[in-house]
C-alpha cells in the first residue's frame, strides 16, 4: 500500500477512537528485556527524538529528560502493562449482609492515548451489590489506577475494570461510569477544550433501569 494512503489511514483511526480489542495489544516478547534494559533502549532512542526536533541536549535543564522519559514510562505512567504490577485484590465473605448498592464514585485517574500518547484524564465510578463478596474500598482505585497505566482507549479501559471486578467479585451486578478529557481532543486536532467523553458498562441487576437510576443519583450527588 502507498506509504502515504496508510499514514491517512492511521491518522483516520486515531481520531475516531478506534479499538481493536478488549485486551491491550502485546506482543509475545513484551516482558522478555527487564525494566532496565528497556528504560535504555527508551532512553537512547528519545534521545535521538529530541535531537531531531532541534533540542541542545548539553543544556542543563535538557541533558537529563531522556532517562527521566524513559524512567516515567516504564516505572510509572506504563507501569499497568507488566502483569507483575497488578495489585493483590482480596475480597471477604459479606458477613454483615450488606446486600444493597455500593457505590464508590470519583475515582480520579489519568492515563494515555494510545492513538497519539496524550494524556487522557478523568473520574471513574463503580457500583456493585455483593453476591456473597466485598472488596476493600482502596482496591477498587487501585484496579482503576493498573488498566489506566498503560496506552488506552476509554471503551477498553472500562471493559477491563468492568471485567476484571466480576471476576473478582464473583458478580454479574456490576457498573462503571467513566467520564474523561482527551488531550487529543483539546490540544490538537479539533482542539476543543470544553467537551469530555463518557463511557458506561453495567451487567447482571443493573440491567433494570430503576438500579442504574439509583446509581446515577448517589454519583451525582452534589
Amino acid at each position: 500500500m502507498n506509504t502515504t494512503i496508510e499514514k491517512e489511514i492511521f491518522d483516520i483511526i486515531g481520531d475516531n477512537h478506534q479499538m481493536t480489542s478488549v485486551e491491550t495489544p502485546l506482543r509475545p516478547d513484551a516482558f522478555v528485556r527487564s525494566d532496565a534494559q528497556k528504560m535504555e533502549v527508551i532512553e537512547h532512542h528519545f534521545e535521538i527524538i529530541m535531537k531531531e526536533l532541534g533540542l541542545d541536549l548539553t543544556d542543563d535543564s535538557l541533558q537529563g529528560t531522556p532517562h527521566r522519559v524513559a524512567k516515567m514510562f516504564v516505572q510509572e505512567i506504563f507501569s499497568g502493562l507488566n502483569p507483575a504490577n497488578k495489585p493483590k485484590i482480596s475480597v471477604f465473605d459479606n458477613s454483615y449482609q450488606y446486600d444493597k448498592m455500593l457505590v464508590e464514585a470519583n475515582i480520579s485517574f489519568n492515563s494515555t492515548c494510545e492513538h497519539h500518547f496524550l494524556p487522557i484524564v478523568g473520574k471513574a465510578h463503580i457500583g456493585y451489590v455483593s453476591s456473597g463478596k466485598v472488596i476493600g474500598l482502596s482496591k477498587l482505585n487501585r484496579i482503576v489506577d493498573y488498566f489506566a497505566k498503560r496506552p488506552q482507549v476509554q471503551e477498553r479501559m472500562i471493559m477491563q475494570i468492568f471485567n476484571e471486578l466480576k471476576t473478582v467479585l464473583e458478580t454479574d451486578s456490576v457498573i462503571v461510569v467513566m467520564e474523561a478529557t482527551h488531550l487529543c481532543v483539546s490540544s490538537r486536532g479539533i482542539k476543543d477544550e470544553s467537551s469530555y467523553t463518557s463511557t458506561l458498562q453495567y451487567g447482571g441487576i443493573f440491567n433494570q433501569k430503576e438500579f442504574r437510576d439509583d446509581f446515577y443519583k448517589m454519583i451525582h450527588k452534589e
